[in-house]
């Protein structure tokens, strides 16, 4: 590419902005060093931009804008907008009172370098005003620049040279080379462990190794691109994009999409130029994803697909330079490279493939799954027991299914974890899984699905396994996960989850409520219950089921928050007690839901906490017990009986008739209120029995307006004791009545 202008001069490319009569100027800075490792560019920009606009700003500085860069090479900002110098400030400190003693005075004196006739009074109060004129701003970036370098955040750094013998020295990501600081034309004049700040840089490594000057800010981008740098990264992975799908549909061929791969080649060069190649066929009857891992993470090729999906013998790869030859030689070098990679693999492939499953996994009981946890092999009979022995039959197998079905659990329980030996998975830890379904199929066994299958989910994008037998060995497998680790004290802290019990809860609460599978989370964990693993040889440990539960629920709220549900309606349904099958539990959160969004959801909530209220400042915090046996809900009034009787907690009547036997007339919105709860109760409980939770909230709908009425004309706390007694009770029936379906006193709003 020819060079369109001069490159060593320095001049202003962009007219400063004026803005209140004050000049702003931009400022430059590039780190130029060694090469920067893909991964780390991204978190490095945002590094850089955040203790750059945190330094200036002790100084009463902010820029109208802060933009970064980064390529393999440099680590580049720009600050649009900043003033020549900072503006003068003026502090005060606040002193003594005037009548304080002379000893308090003489120490504040001695504090702020004044005398007494420099203070200003006010209010009977003394205080010191200094005036501090404004600093120059490239003064200030002098001081800053150098504070930023040497604090830096890297997540790996080095020292180098001579100077990496004091552990004063500078750390870097890799050798730091140079420094480019311009404010506007001029250079901020520093230092950094040797390195003076200056105007100067390189281009690209092979097309422009030689100095380049830079003048300002604005000139800065289109002088590296004249030199085959290109600044953006955005604009590195747009050409990588584009170019590798150009030449991908040059051959009627289609680049598999991964935008990780995208950015990490983006990250390697500074002038990518994508590439067609070829591999030799015959490695296609590897496994596809071996293939495609093997490009990608040792060589960050892309895979490419024909016309029929399939996976083609071709690849592409990204160079940093700008090939004379179409790159012809640079693919055909890259190609003999990858044949190396794909034989490696190819080997592993066929020499795995001469060992069954069944014998590898014999060769479990060597590995160690966890200090404290024995060996794999163990691991394996547990989730044989769990998918095998446990789950069929509580989550409603019929017997002639379990008796069909059960062999084949085990078998791919037992099966599941025995790739975790081979030479593929060994090369290849990403793998596992994918490789024992392979091996399994090329067996013949009818549980190469399940096998493949049984780590997912691993992600929230990631799919469920294909088959009932995937479902529950994955679910046995994350299941007895969570038990031994939580049994042995091993639980996730704040950020600390070194075991992933986190991503293992959050695949438990998808396989069941995607895969709809009809059980307790109490009787789930319990099908985890080692009791000879845990309780033999005289230790005891503590039953970690209930706090599984609750780990549980609670990243329940955090998944369903996310999805638009509300965390409070999850604990509404959830303080019932009991309601641990989240299938049901969040039919009822859902019902919910859409119920209080409603003008009569929100209008019986508003009644119910108005009851629970009034019950509250009564004394009854929860529900009053029922009497006399099973006699529904809301059977707790109080009979006919003297003002003494009626102190305490009334016995209950018959649930049939309810009001008709006490002693006072009954208001007509009382009565009202009686009717409707008699007709309501019934009804929800038919439906929620019947898990029909929208006809339930239907029912208590119907409370909404003998509610509204009740409260506007009826006196709850009346003179009456025998009134206030049985009105008490109405309510308390209220409340129960909506208990049902939810405990509405944790609901918000």
């Amino acid at each position: 590419m020819p060079l369109t202008w001069p490159l060593h001069y320095r001049s202003a490319a962009v007219p400063l902005a004026i803005c209140d009569g004050e000049d702003l100027m931009d400022f430059l800075l590039e780190l130029l060093s060694e090469e920067i490792p893909a991964r780390m560019q991204a978190r490095a920009r945002a590094d850089l931009e955040k203790l750059f606009a945190d330094e200036i700003a002790k100084a009463g500085l902010k820029a109208d804008a802060i933009e970064t860069h980064a390529t393999p090479r440099r680590l580049a900002l720009v600050a649009r907008g900043l003033p020549q110098q900072t503006a003068a400030v003026s502090e005060e400190t606040k002193g003594p009172k005037t009548s304080a003693p002379p000893q308090a005075l003489d120490g504040f004196l001695r504090k702020t370098g004044l005398s007494r006739e420099q203070l200003t009074e006010r209010d009977g109060i003394l205080f010191a005003i200094v005036e501090k004129p404004g600093r120059a701003t490239a003064d200030l970036l002098a001081e800053a620049i150098p504070a930023i370098i040497r604090a830096f955040p890297w997540p790996k750094s080095m020292r180098w040279g001579a100077a990496s013998a004091s552990t004063a020295s500078l750390r870097w990501v890799r050798p730091l080379k140079g420094i480019v600081a311009l404010l506007g034309d001029d250079v901020v004049p520093f230092e950094v462990d040797g390195i003076a700040s200056g105007a100067e840089t390189v281009g690209h490594r092979f097309h422009h190794p030689g100095i380049i000057t830079i003048g300002n800010a604005g000139d800065y981008e289109a002088k590296l691109r004249a030199c085959h740098v290109i600044l953006s990264a955005e604009e590195r992975q747009d050409i990588i994009r584009d170019g590798a799908a150009k030449a991908a549909a040059a051959a009627g061929l289609s680049v598999i999409p991964d935008e990780g791969l995208v950015a990490e080649n983006a990250g390697l060069t500074e002038y990518p130029v994508p590439l067609l190649g070829a591999f030799d066929p015959a490695f296609l009857e590897v496994p596809r994803e071996v293939i495609q891992l093997t490009m990608r993470t040792n060589q960050k090729y892309f895979a490419l697909t024909d016309g029929e999906g399939k996976l083609a013998p071709n690849f592409i790869c990204t160079a940093n330079i700008e090939p004379t030859d179409s790159g012809t030689a640079i693919a055909a070098g890259n190609a003999k490279v990858l044949a190396a990679r794909l034989s490696d693999a190819k080997f592993f492939w066929e020499q795995d493939l001469k060992v069954p499953l069944e014998e590898q996994a014999k060769k479990l009981d060597q590995i160690v799954f966890h200090e404290s946890l024995w060996m794999l092999a163990k691991k394996a009979d547990r989730i044989a027991a769990i998918a095998g022995d446990y789950l069929p039959e509580k989550i409603g197998w019929s017997e002639v299914k379990v008796q069909a079905m059960q062999p084949l659990l085990r078998q791919a329980a037992q099966l599941a974890k025995a790739d975790l030996v081979t030479g593929m998975v060994g090369e290849f830890p990403e793998l596992q899984g994918v490789m024992g379904g392979y091996y399994a199929e090329a067996e013949g066994l009818p549980v190469a699905a399940a096998i493949r299958d049984h780590y997912k989910p691993v992600g929230p994008s990631d799919g469920l396994p294909m088959d009932e037998i995937g479902l529950l060995v994955s679910l046995a497998d994350k299941v007895d996960t969570l038990y031994s680790f939580f049994v042995i004290g091993e639980r996730p802290s704040g950020s600390r989850d070194p075991y992933a019990l986190r991503r293992a809860v959050l695949g438990v609460i998808r396989l069941i409520i995607e895969g709809k599978i009809r059980i307790s989370l109490t009787d789930l964990y319990r099908s985890a219950d080692l009791e000879t693993l845990f309780h033999s040889g005289g230790v005891s440990y503590p039953d970690p089921i209930p706090d599984l539960v609750k780990f549980t629920i609670d990243r329940l709220k955090v998944q369903q928050r996310e999805a638009g549900v509300r965390h409070d309606l999850i604990d509404a349904v959830f303080a019932l007690g009991g309601e641990d099958d989240l299938v049901r539990l969040l039919a009822r959160v859902k019902a919910l839901q859409a119920f209080v969004s409603t003008g009569d959801g929100a209008n019986l909530l508003a009644g119910y906490k108005r009851a629970a209220n009034i019950l509250k400042k009564e004394g009854v915090d929860s529900p009053l017990p029922l009497a006399g046996g099973d006699q529904g809900v809301g059977s707790r009034f109080p009979q006919t009986g003297s003002a003494e009787e009626s102190a305490g907690p009334p016995p209950a009547p018959p649930a049939s008739g309810r009001g008709d036997s006490l002693s006072y007339t009954l208001e007509k919105e009382e009565a009202d209120l009686i009717a409707a709860l008699d007709a309501a109760e019934g009804k929800a409980a038919a439906a929620v029995a019947a898990e029909d939770f929208e006809g339930a909230m239907t029912a208590l709908a119907s409370l909404r307006a003998p509610i509204d009425a009740f409260f506007e004309t009826v006196t709850v706390n009346d003179a009456d004791p025998v009134r206030r007694a049985a009105r008490r009770a109405l309510l308390d029936s209220v409340r129960a009545a909506v208990h049902q379906v939810a405990d509405f006193s944790r609901i918000e709003g």
